[in-house]
C-alpha cells in the first residue's frame, strides 16, 4: 500500500470537482490516477471534472462502465489524450491488455476506476485517489497516496 500524502474532507460535489480540476492542471503524459471507492463514492464525478478541466468542456463524459474505456482528446495546447477506464466489469487483469492499456500508460494521462481489477498490472507510480463517504450526505473523505515523486509534486503545487 502506498503512503498517504494528503487527506481531507470535501464538503460537497463542487469541492470534489474543484480538487479534480486542481489535479488536472498538474497532470502530464504518463500520469496514472487510480480512482478507488465504492459504488456512488464520486469516482465518475471526479473523472468528469478532471476531463473537463483538461479542455474537454463540450464533451459528454459518461461513466465507461459498459465500454470499459473512453478516450478524450483535450483542446489545450500540447495536451495529450486522456484514457478513462472503468474496470468494474474486467474479469481478469490480463484482459486489460485488450484495451491497449500499456500504450495508454506510456502516451496518455490515465484515470482508472476500479484499479484493483488490474492487480499487479497497475504501475507503482500511480497516484491513488481514494474516495469515501463523509459524515454528511454530500461529503466525501479523500485520501491521496503515492510515491515520493507524487508527494513532491503535490507539495510544490500546494495540494498536499
Amino acid at each position: 500500500m502506498l503512503p498517504t500524502i494528503a487527506e481531507q474532507t470535501l464538503a460537497d460535489q463542487q469541492a470534489t470537482e474543484h480538487l479534480a480540476a486542481s489535479l488536472a492542471r498538474i497532470a502530464r503524459r504518463g500520469d496514472i490516477f487510480a480512482l478507488e471507492g465504492d459504488l456512488g463514492s464520486g469516482k465518475t464525478v471526479f473523472a468528469r471534472a478532471f476531463i473537463r478541466a483538461r479542455g474537454c468542456v463540450d464533451e459528454d463524459v459518461p461513466s465507461p462502465t459498459f465500454t470499459l474505456l473512453q478516450v478524450y482528446e483535450p483542446s489545450l495546447p500540447d495536451a495529450c489524450p486522456i484514457y478513462h477506464f472503468d474496470l468494474y466489469r474486467l474479469d481478469a487483469p490480463d484482459d486489460a491488455w485488450e484495451l491497449d492499456i500499456e500504450d495508454a500508460f506510456a502516451s496518455a494521462i490515465c484515470l482508472i476506476e476500479w484499479p484493483d481489477r488490474l492487480g499487479p498490472l497497475l504501475p507503482a507510480h500511480a497516484l491513488s485517489v481514494r474516495l469515501r463517504p463523509g459524515t454528511a450526505a454530500e461529503q466525501r473523505r479523500i485520501q491521496l497516496a503515492g510515491t515520493t515523486a507524487w508527494r513532491q509534486r503535490l507539495q510544490e503545487t500546494g495540494l498536499a
